[in-house]
C-alpha cells in the first residue's frame, strides 16, 4: 500500500447523546437522543441501556433515524437510565460518552391546613415551606392574602432557594395576614407552579426593644460542587435592627468572581481557588452572630493528554499514555472496538499507559482511553493502523543531481516507505556501502567523489533501488567580514560582509542576530541591506538590536559565515525580584535586584505606585527621597492604611529612564483609626419630631480599616447635655432621631466622627441643624384690601412672626374668591420672602370677592386669616363721547363734544382725557 491509496478509517464520533430531561405530563409524545459518526465505510449504530443491548424491533417504542434514537412514549419506569451509542464499520467499533434520561416533575402541596405563626412585634418569624415532592430543583416564591400578591425581598425578608422557607428579620404591623408558599418548576419550555395553603402570622403588640442578631438561615457546614457550576451560599439573620450581612473568606482574599447582596453570595462559576472556608457575620448596634462552613470544590474527568491516530509497521511496539485531571483522581480503563482492554501476553495495560508489543496485522482497530470518576467520564478515540508494504521510492526518490563543495561535507539521504523499515545499501561502481540509517556522508569532498550513487532497499514485502549523481564545485569564502562596535541608541552603523564563490552558481546573504534570521521586511525600517553585497545597515538603533551578528555567504552547495558583536548603550532595563516586606499602616519595605544596566551605569531609583481607586501609577514617596544607583532596598511612606497597592521600581542612568520592573504582588497596608472628620455635614426636613442628619459618606481611602461607621453627638442649642448616636456601615449618610417632645425647626447642635476597629478619628467642627418643620401657627393679621381699577386690587397685611413660624418664611399665599362660590374653589396667587403685599389681576368687575392670607414655609401652608370682603368697581363707560369739534387760536385749540352718559352698569365719568399729536 502506497500513501497516495485513500484508504478506510474507522468511526469518529461527530454528535454525541446529551443528558436529557423529560418533564412528566408533558405534550412532547418522544425523547430523542443524537448519535453520528464519520466513517469509510459508514457505520452502523447501536445502542445500550444501562450497559444492555437495546432490542430494536418493528412496532417497539425505540426507532432508529440515522444513528439518532428515538423513545416514542416515554415512560419512566422503563426509559429513565443511562445510554451509549456504539458506532461500527469493518475497521473497528467506538462506543459514546454515556447520556441519563431522567423525568422531572413536580407534585401538588399537601392540602392539609397549615399551623399560624404566632410571633411578637419587631422580633423575627420563619414560615416553613414543606414542598412537594420534585425533581430537579424549584424557585420558591410567597404571596400574602392573595394571588399574586408576592412579596419582594429585601434586607428584613428572605426566601430561602436551598429549602423555601420564609424569614423575616424583623416583624412590624404590615406584616400580617395569610402566607402561601408558591413553588415553580422549570424544564426548558415547560413550567409548572403550585402553592400550599396559607398560614396566618399574628403579632403580639408590645415596646419594640433592639436586640442582638441570631443568624437563622444557614448554608451547610461543607457545601460539595464541581468545578465551573454555580454555587450559592445563604445567609439571614433576625434582629434589630435589622443586621446588616458581611461575607468573608478566612484563608485567602475577595475574589472579583464574588457577587454579594447580603443574605447572598455567589458565584457564577466557581473553581479551585475559591475552596476554603467563609463566614458570614450578622451585625447591628446591639451586637453581632457569625457562622461558618467550607465550599469543597471537586471536578469531572477532563483530559489533559490523549491518544491520536496511529499507523505503525507490522513487527514494531506501540505505546500510548492518556492522562485526565479532575477530583476525586479519575481512573483510566481501556477499550479495543468498543470491549474492555486488559493486560496479556503482547498486551500491557498500567493505568494511563497502554503498550502493545511486535504489532501484528490483527492489532489494527479502534482504541479508546476512559477517564472516569464519581462525577462523570470522558472518552478520548483513537484508530491504530497496522501496515506491510514493500520500498517504494516514488514519493521520495534519491535527489538526481547532488551538487557538493570542494572540501565541505555532502549528506545524501535514502528515504524510501517500506513496512516494516527497509535495509539499505550504497553502491558507486563495485563499491558498496551499509548504512543502518540509510543516510550516506561524504567528507572532504575531491573530484574523484564525482560520480552515480544508488540507494538499494529491501525488506520481507519486496525491494527498490534509486539513483542520484553527485557534481563537485568551487568553494564558498568570506572575503570581508563583518567588525565588533560600540554605539548607543538611536544612532546608525554599517556591518561589512563580502564573499567569493563558484561562478557557476548564484551567491545569496542572510544575516542572523542570536542565531535568529533578520527578516528585513518585517525590521519596521531598523534595517536595511546593501546592492550587490552583503553589508547591513542598522538605522535608528535601540536596545533590542545588540548582539552576535553572523553574515552568511551561501549557494546551493555550501555556505561561509563570520560573526561580529554590536553593543548598544541605553537606558537600563526592568529591575527584577521586587519584594514587599515590613508592611505597616503607611508604610512598607521594598527590595529588588538590579536590571541590566545596558552598559551605561546606573544612576538612581524611582518608585511608583498604584490602588485600585488610583489605577495611574504615580511616583512615591520613599526614604531616602532620592535612590542611589547601587540601592537595591527604600522605604515607601505616606501610603493610606487599610488600602491595596502595587509597586514597580524604574532604574534611570545618562540615556534616560528606562522600562519599569514587573509589578509587585498586590498587599494591603495594615489598618489604623480614621484620620479625617466626615464633611458635609447639614440636614433638615422629615416628619414632625424629627432630627434629620446627614452627611457625606467617607470615600474608600478614608476609611482606613474594617467594621466602619460613624458615630453622632448632638444636642439641642443652648443646653450642656449632649446625645449620641452610633450608624454603622461606610456607606451610611443620614440619621434619623424621632422625640415627639422636639419643637418645629428647634435648632440642634451636631458633631460628627468615622471609627473603625482600630479606634475613632478627629470630630467635625460643630454644625447647627434644625429639627423637622411644621406649618405656621398663626395666621396673618390686619388684611387690607384696596380696588385699583374694575379687575384689579391690592392686598396687603401683618407679617407672622418669627417664633410662629414653625419653621423659615418662604412666604405667603392669597386665596380669592367669588361670593357664592366655595373656599376650596379659590384661585391662588403665592408671594416670596418677607413681601406683606400683593397685587392681584384678572378680576370680574362689579363682584364681590372674598380674601384670606397664609403664610407657607417647607411643611406646608398654616391657618387662614379672616376673610375679607370686598367688591370690585363697575368697568368704565364702553361707549365714547360724540360730536367733537375744536377750534383753533393763534396759540390754543377749542375742543367741544357730548357729554358721555354712564349705563346701569358703568361707573358713573370723572374724568376726561384728550389725546393728540402734533401735524
Amino acid at each position: 500500500q502506497t500513501e497516495s491509496t485513500v484508504r478506510n478509517y474507522g468511526p469518529v464520533f461527530e454528535e454525541q447523546p446529551r443528558n436529557t430531561l423529560f418533564p412528566e405530563g408533558s405534550s412532547e409524545e418522544q425523547i430523542l437522543l443524537t448519535c453520528q459518526a464519520r466513517a469509510s465505510p459508514p457505520a452502523t449504530y447501536r445502542w445500550k441501556l444501562n450497559g444492555t443491548e437495546i432490542k430494536i424491533e418493528t412496532n417497539s417504542r425505540y426507532r432508529l433515524n440515522g444513528g439518532n434514537l428515538v423513545i416514542s412514549n416515554p415512560v419512566k419506569l422503563k426509559d429513565a437510565g443511562f445510554y451509549q451509542c456504539v458506532a461500527s464499520n469493518s475497521v473497528g467499533t467506538v462506543v459514546s460518552r454515556e447520556a441519563y434520561v431522567r423525568f422531572g416533575f413536580l407534585q401538588e402541596f399537601s392540602t392539609e391546613e397549615r399551623d399560624p405563626v404566632r410571633g411578637t412585634e419587631g422580633w423575627g418569624v420563619m414560615f416553613t415551606c414543606s414542598p412537594p415532592p420534585h425533581f430537579p430543583g424549584i424557585e420558591y416564591r410567597w404571596f400574602v392574602n392573595d394571588f399574586p400578591n408576592f412579596i419582594s425581598t429585601d434586607r428584613r425578608r428572605f426566601i430561602s432557594q436551598a429549602t423555601g422557607n420564609l424569614y423575616i428579620a424583623k416583624t412590624e404591623a404590615s406584616d400580617l395576614g395569610n402566607y402561601s408558599c408558591f413553588a415553580t418548576g422549570h424544564i426548558d419550555s415547560f413550567k409548572k407552579s403550585v402553592f400550599s395553603t396559607s398560614s396566618q402570622l399574628s403579632l403580639v403588640r408590645e415596646d419594640s426593644r433592639p436586640y442582638a442578631p441570631t443568624i437563622k438561615a444557614k448554608f451547610p457546614s461543607d457545601t460539595f460542587a464541581l468545578a465551573g457550576q454555580l454555587v450559592s451560599l445563604e445567609c439571614f439573620a433576625f434582629g434589630n435592627p435589622v443586621p446588616q450581612i458581611r461575607w468573608r473568606k478566612l484563608d485567602g482574599g475577595q475574589s472579583s468572581r464574588w457577587i454579594t447582596t447580603e443574605p447572598l453570595l455567589e458565584f457564577k462559576e466557581v473553581s479551585f481557588e475559591d475552596e476554603g472556608t467563609y463566614e458570614c457575620e450578622a451585625e447591628n448596634i446591639q451586637g453581632k452572630d457569625t457562622y461558618r462552613g467550607r465550599i469543597i470544590i471537586q471536578a469531572q474527568p477532563e483530559w489533559l493528554k490523549v491518544i491520536s491516530d496511529k499507523e505503525a509497521d507490522i513487527g514494531a511496539d506501540l505505546h500510548w499514555s492518556c492522562a485526565a485531571a479532575g477530583k476525586p483522581r479519575p481512573t483510566i480503563r481501556w477499550l479495543r472496538n468498543g470491549r474492555p482492554l486488559t493486560s496479556q501476553n503482547r498486551i500491557e495495560v498500567n493505568g494511563g499507559d497502554l503498550r502493545i508489543f511486535k504489532l501484528t496485522m490483527d492489532d489494527s482497530g479502534m482504541y479508546q482511553c476512559v477517564g472516569e470518576n464519581k462525577h462523570g467520564s470522558t472518552y478520548a478515540s483513537a484508530e491504530l493502523y497496522v501496515q506491510a508494504f514493500a520500498p517504494d521510492f516514488r514519493l521520495n526518490p534519491v535527489r538526481r543531481l547532488i551538487p557538493a563543495a570542494r572540501g565541505g561535507e555532502i549528506i545524501i539521504h535514502c528515504q524510501p516507505k517500506a513496512a516494516p523499515k527497509a535495509n539499505i545499501i550504497w553502491t558507486k561502481g563495485t563499491e558498496i556501502t551499509i548504512t543502518p540509517s540509510g543516510t550516506l556522508i561524504i567528507r572532504n569532498i575531491s573530484k574523484s567523489d564525482e560520480g552515480k550513487y544508488t540507494c538499494f532497499a529491501e525488506n520481507f514485502m519486496g525491494k527498490a533501488n534509486s539513483t542520484g549523481t553527485l557534481s563537485v564545485r568551487d568553494a564558498t569564502k568570506i572575503t570581508l567580514a563583518p567588525s565588533s562596535a560600540d554605539i548607543n541608541v538611536g544612532e546608525n552603523i554599517t556591518l561589512k560582509c563580502h564573499a567569493s564563490h563558484d561562478p557557476t552558481m548564484d551567491l545569496t546573504f542572510t544575516w542572523c542576530l542570536d542565531d535568529l534570521l533578520i527578516d528585513i521586511s518585517k525590521s519596521e525600517g531598523h534595517y536595511k541591506r546593501a546592492k550587490n553585497i552583503g553589508d547591513l545597515m542598522v538605522l535608528n538603533a535601540q536596545l533590542k538590536h545588540a548582539g552576535r551578528y553572523t553574515c552568511t555567504a551561501q549557494t546551493v552547495v555550501d555556505s561561509a559565515s563570520e560573526s561580529a558583536t554590536l553593543v548598544v548603550r541605553g537606558p537600563p532595563g526592568p529591575p527584577g525580584g521586587l519584594v514587599v516586606t515590613d508592611i505597616k499602616d503607611t508604610t512598607v519595605q521594598l527590595s529588588w535586584s538590579r536590571g541590566f544596566d545596558n552598559h551605561s551605569p546606573i544612576a538612581k531609583y524611582v518608585i511608583q505606585v498604584r490602588t485600585p481607586i488610583f489605577s495611574h501609577w504615580k511616583q512615591a514617596r520613599t526614604n531616602p527621597a532620592n535612590i542611589e544607583g547601587n540601592s537595591e532596598t527604600a522605604q515607601v511612606g505616606n501610603l493610606i492604611p487599610w488600602m491595596d497597592y502595587e509597586f514597580r521600581v524604574l532604574a534611570s542612568n545618562i540615556l534616560g529612564v528606562g522600562e519599569p520592573s514587573m509589578p509587585s504582588a498586590k498587599i494591603r497596608t495594615k489598618e489604623a483609626a480614621p484620620t479625617v472628620a466626615p464633611s458635609g455635614l447639614n440636614g433638615g426636613g422629615g416628619a414632625p419630631g424629627e432630627l434629620i442628619i446627614n452627611w457625606t459618606p467617607m470615600q474608600r481611602e478614608y476609611q482606613n480599616g474594617d467594621g466602619f461607621g460613624y458615630n453622632l453627638t448632638f444636642r439641642k442649642e443652648g443646653t450642656q447635655v449632649w446625645k449620641t448616636a452610633t450608624v454603622l456601615g461606610a456607606e451610611s449618610l443620614h440619621y434619623v432621631y424621632r422625640n415627639e417632645s422636639i419643637a418645629p425647626y428647634t435648632p440642634f447642635e451636631v458633631k460628627i466622627k468615622a471609627f473603625n476597629k482600630k479606634g475613632e478619628g478627629p470630630e467635625s467642627l460643630v454644625s447647627i441643624v434644625h429639627s423637622a418643620e411644621e406649618e405656621p401657627r398663626v395666621a396673618p393679621s390686619n388684611i387690607t384690601v384696596n380696588s385699583v381699577m374694575a379687575t384689579e386690587m391690592d392686598i396687603t397685611w401683618n407679617s407672622v412672626e418669627d417664633h410662629d413660624m414653625n419653621g423659615v418664611l418662604l412666604g405667603y399665599e392669597i386665596r380669592y374668591w367669588k361670593h357664592g362660590d366655595k373656599e376650596e374653589a379659590a384661585d391662588r396667587v403665592r408671594t416670596a420672602g418677607l413681601v406683606s403685599s400683593a397685587h392681584v389681576t384678572d378680576l370680574h368687575p362689579n363682584t364681590k370677592y372674598h380674601v384670606a392670607v397664609r403664610a407657607y414655609n417647607r411643611a406646608g401652608t398654616g391657618p387662614a386669616s379672616n376673610p375679607t370682603s370686598f367688591t370690585t368697581t363697575k368697568p368704565p363707560p364702553r361707549r365714547p363721547p360724540d360730536n367733537i369739534s375744536w377750534k383753533f387760536s393763534s396759540s390754543s385749540v377749542s375742543i367741544k363734544w357730548d357729554p358721555v352718559v354712564a349705563k346701569a352698569d358703568e361707573s358713573a365719568v370723572t374724568e376726561v382725557f384728550s389725546f393728540g399729536h402734533a401735524i
